[in-house]
C-alpha cells in the first residue's frame, strides 16, 4: 500500500518527519507482522507436506493394487502356460506342478434368437403392451408404449436390461424387411431366449431357425446355447462357461478356440503348471520397495534437519505431528498381524526383516530360497501375499491401513479423509491469515496517515512560532538600534 509521508525534511522543525513515521509504524507493525509470517510459513509447508504425503500413499496404495492384480498376479505361486493360441491357463494358490493335455472341441455359446422380419423396416409400427423376455425360468420384462416401431422397442430392450446381459438389435436384409435380434451374454445349455406378449415378437429360442429362414419364421440364429466341451488327459469334460474352473485344482483355462484338427485328429493344448519361485522373489522385492518409499517420504516430511551451523532448526511439515507416527504405525502392525493362516505367518520366515538403524525393510534372498526349498511353499507365499478372499491377505491389509488417511469411512458425516480434512482446515488458515494481513496492511496505512498529520502540524506550529520568535527578535534589535541613534 503506497504511504502518505512525505520525503524530506520538516520546513518548520527541520526534524526528518518521513524517517520518524516509519520507525513509529513499523515499531507497531513488527510484532504482529512476525507472527502473521510465521504461522503463514508454518501453514504453507504443512500444505506442500500433505500434498507430497497424500501423492505417497495413492501411489503405495497403487503399487499395492498392481501386486494383487487378479487378472495378471504377481504373487502367483506357480506360473500356468500354454503352447498354442486355443486357451490362457491362470493358477491359484492351491495349483501343483505338472503338465496337462488339452483338447477343446466345442467352445460354450450364448443364445441369440431373432423375429419374423417386418417388412417396413426398423420403422415397423409395433403394438403397445409388456414384452417377456425368458431365460431358464426368469422372466425380464420390458414395456412397450403406444406408437412405438421395431427401432424404439429395441432401444427400450436395451435400456432395460442391459445390465442383466440382455441387448437387442435391428438387422435389415437386401430386400429392406428387418428383424429384432436379442442376444446374451449368458453361455451354456439350458440358456436359450424366448419372448413371448407382443404379437409379431414371439420368438422360440429352443428352435433354429436354420440357414434359409422363410419370412414369418423365428427362432434361434446360429444354433441353441450350448456347452463347452473339452478333454482333460482324455477326460471328458463340459463347462456352461469358457472359463473353465475346478476341471483341474488351482488352474483356470479361458477357451478361445476349438482345437485345430490335422488328418481327423485334434491337436492338443499342453498346459503346464511351474512353482514360480523367481517371480514371487521378484514381487516381494518390489513390496519391500514400496513400503521403503513410503517409510522414507514420512521420515522426510517429519524429521527437522541440520541448518547451517549444524543445529536441528530446520522444521519439516510434520515435525512433532502426531498424525504421520500413527499412520506408519498402523502400516507396520499389518506387517506382523495373521493373515490368511497356514505354513507361512510371518514375513521373516520369507526373509523379509526390519532394520533396526533405519527402519526400513531389508529382503535376505538367501533365507527366501532356503524357505522355498521346502515343498508347497509357493503356494503359501501367494496366500500370505493375497489371502484367501478380498480382505484377509496382507496387500489388502496394507492398503486399508491408509485408507482412512485417504477417504472416509462409510459412517463419516464429513465426507472426507483424514488428510482431506486436515487440509481444509489449513486452507481456513490460509483464509484468516489473509485476512489478518489485510488488516494490519489497513492498521498501518491509518496510522502512518494519522502520525503524518499529527507530525505536519507539529512542524507547521514550530514553523509558526519560529516566525513569531524572528519577529519579535527582529522587533527588539529595531528598537535597541534607534535608541542607539538619539
Amino acid at each position: 500500500m503506497a504511504s502518505p509521508i512525505l520525503p524530506g525534511s520538516g520546513l518548520g522543525s527541520g526534524l526528518d518527519i518521513g524517517a520518524i513515521v516509519t520507525a513509529l509504524v513499523n515499531a507497531d507493525k513488527a510484532p504482529k507482522q512476525t507472527q502473521i509470517d510465521t504461522a503463514t510459513k508454518a501453514n504453507t509447508l504443512k500444505i506442500s507436506g500433505i500434498g507430497s504425503l497424500k501423492s505417497a500413499l495413492t501411489a503405495f496404495q497403487t503399487a499395492m493394487s498392481n501386486l494383487g492384480n487378479k487378472t495378471n498376479p504377481a504373487f502367483a505361486g506357480f506360473t500356468a502356460s500354454a503352447n498354442n493360441t486355443t486357451l490362457t491357463a491362470t493358477s491359484d494358490s492351491t495349483a501343483v506342478s505338472g503338465s496337462y493335455s488339452v483338447v477343446v472341441s466345442q467352445l460354450a455359446t450364448g443364445s441369440k434368437v431373432a423375429s419374423a422380419s417386418f417388412a417396413g423396416g426398423a420403422a415397423s409400427a409395433i403394438p403397445s403392451g409388456t414384452l417377456k423376455i425368458s431365460q431358464n425360468g426368469t422372466d425380464y420384462n420390458v414395456d412397450i408404449p403406444a406408437n412405438s416401431t421395431l427401432q424404439t422397442t429395441r432401444d427400450a430392450i436395451n435400456k432395460a436390461q442391459g445390465a442383466n446381459g440382455i441387448s437387442a438389435n435391428i438387422v435389415t436384409d437386401s430386400t429392406g424387411a428387418s428383424r429384432l435380434v436379442i442376444s446374451s451374454s449368458k453361455t451354456g445349455e439350458g440358456s436359450d431366449l424366448t419372448v413371448s406378449g407382443i404379437a409379431g415378437l414371439e420368438i422360440d429360442g429352443t428352435k433354429p431357425m436354420g440357414a434359409s429362414p422363410a419370412a414369418g419364421a423365428s427362432g434361434a440364429v446360429n444354433g441353441v446355447a450350448q456347452n463347452a466341451q473339452l478333454t482333460i488327459d482324455g477326460l471328458q469334460v463340459s463347462s456352461k462357461s469358457n472359463t473353465v474352473t475346478g476341471a483341474i485344482s488351482g488352474l483356470t483355462l479361458n477357451l478361445t478356440t476349438v482345437s485345430p484338427v490335422t488328418g481327423n485328429v485334434a491337436t492338443p493344448t499342453i498346459v503346464g503348471v511351474d512353482a514360480n519361485t523367481k517371480g514371487l522373489q521378484t514381487s516381494i522385492q518390489a513390496f519391500v520397495d514400496a513400503f521403503n518409499t513410503l517409510k522414507n517420504t514420512i521420515d522426510t516430511l517429519s524429521k527437522a534437519t541440520p541448518d547451517a551451523d549444524g543445529k536441528l532448526t530446520v522444521q519439516a511439515a510434520f515435525t512433532g505431528d502426531a498424525m504421520p507416527r500413527a499412520l506408519l504405525a498402523n502400516v507396520r502392525a499389518e506387517l506382523t498381524a495373521p493373515g490368511a493362516g497356514g505354513p507361512l505367518a510371518v514375513l521373516s520366515q520369507l526373509g523379509v526383516m526390519t532394520d533396526r538403524n533405519t527402519g526400513n525393510l531389508t529382503f535376505d534372498s538367501n533365507a527366501f530360497n532356503k524357505t522355498m526349498a521346502q515343498p508347497g511353499m509357493t503356494g503359501q507365499v501367494q496366500q500370505l501375499f493375497t489371502g484367501t478372499d478380498d480382505t484377509n491377505g496382507l496387500l489388502a491389509r496394507m492398503s486399508k491401513a491408509v485408507d482412512p488417511y485417504l477417504k472416509p469411512p462409510a459412517d463419516d458425516k464429513l465426507g472426507t479423509g483424514l488428510l482431506d480434512q486436515r487440509m481444509a482446515i489449513l486452507n481456513k488458515n490460509t483464509r484468516n491469515l489473509t485476512n489478518q494481513q489485510l488488516a494490519l496492511d489497513l492498521r498501518v496505512a491509518n496510522l502512518t496517515k494519522t502520525l503524518t498529520a499529527k507530525y505536519n502540524a507539529m512542524d507547521l506550529l514550530v514553523g509558526q512560532m519560529k516566525a513569531t520568535a524572528s519577529n519579535i527578535t527582529s522587533f527588539f534589535s529595531t528598537l535597541n538600534a534607534q535608541q542607539s541613534a538619539k
